[in-house]
């Protein structure tokens, strides 16, 4: 956990932000337009996030899709914000010594950074390519690998910044980008990630939750009409070319329309019929 503000004694709200480079077009106009010390920013990965929200150490934050699914009493999601995608997103890849389709009883290595990844390329793979691999989980509160001995991984999940360095580095044969997979067998967009705030405080400080709202979708709306800009200003972090940069994020998108909330559906959906989540998922609660 990286606190970004220091300390303040009339701390207001706790929010989550993940500072990966899909995040930059509202992150860093955040950073640089936003000055509310009484609002303290906690960054984080996701799966970190989805820790910290759930067991009140947050107040708000950009949580994995799939942390909504399993506590949806506990959340509202904020309207119009997401990270998704519709068709390839550029940065959730698993890469793979073997085509999918061979990847019955062969080791994966999932991501300790996002829970919502790793059940998706689950889903990919049983129910899209009817393979049963031998998953590697890791540890969410400590981010180590659950080993198991001998293990020979076949295939690593990758999100975010470290599946764009993953890719540029061009090790293993078969790449496939989750995102674009699942356009094709559902004809949906996909979401990542989600705003969402905890239940307790959309009540005791409405106002606050009003106002952060505000302030991040204008934040996500000048990112994205400066995204030259954005692309220039973190692409070294890769390292990558500003254009290179500039290609992947205008594939990231950051709405959550209807056709988002109904591939939001069909996700929880496949979670319930694998025992992920359970049916109260559904309708899902937004504090529009």
């Amino acid at each position: 956990m990286v606190d970004i503000t220091g300390e303040y004694s009339e701390v207001r709200a706790r929010i989550g932000m993940v500072n990966f480079i899909n995040t930059a077009p509202c992150y860093e106009v955040w950073k640089k337009t936003v000055h509310r010390p009484e609002w303290q920013v906690i960054e984080a990965t996701p799966s970190e996030l989805n820790m910290y929200l759930y067991g009140n150490r947050l107040d708000l934050g950009l949580i994995s899709s799939h942390e909504y699914a399993i506590h949806p009493s506990s959340y509202r999601i904020l309207g119009d914000l997401s990270i998704s995608a519709s068709g390839a997103v550029g940065s959730v890849f698993l890469f793979s010594h073997e085509p999918p389709e061979d990847l019955s009883n062969r080791y994966v290595q999932l991501s300790p950074q996002s829970q919502t990844s790793n059940s998706l390329i689950q889903i990919i793979l049983e129910e899209f390519y009817k393979v049963t691999p031998r998953y590697q989980f890791h540890d969410f509160k400590t981010s180590r690998s659950i080993l198991k001995q001998g293990a020979e991984i076949s295939a690593v999940l990758a999100i975010g910044d470290e599946a764009l360095r993953m890719a540029k580095k061009n090790d293993y044969p078969f790449r496939m980008d989750l995102s674009e997979i699942w356009q094709r067998h559902t004809g949906l967009p996909f979401v990542f990630a989600v705003w969402a705030v905890r239940e307790d405080f959309c009540s005791e400080d409405p106002d606050s939750v009003v106002a952060i709202h505000r302030e991040l979708q204008r934040c996500t709306r000048e990112g994205r009409e400066k995204l030259q800009e954005m692309s220039e200003l973190v692409c070294s972090r890769i390292p990558m070319s500003p254009k290179e940069c500039y290609d992947y994020l205008k594939g990231i998108e950051y709405d959550l329309g209807e056709e988002k909330k109904k591939a939001l559906n069909v996700f929880y959906d496949f979670l319930i019929k694998r025992g992920e989540a359970s049916a109260i998922t559904l309708p899902i609660r937004y504090c529009e």
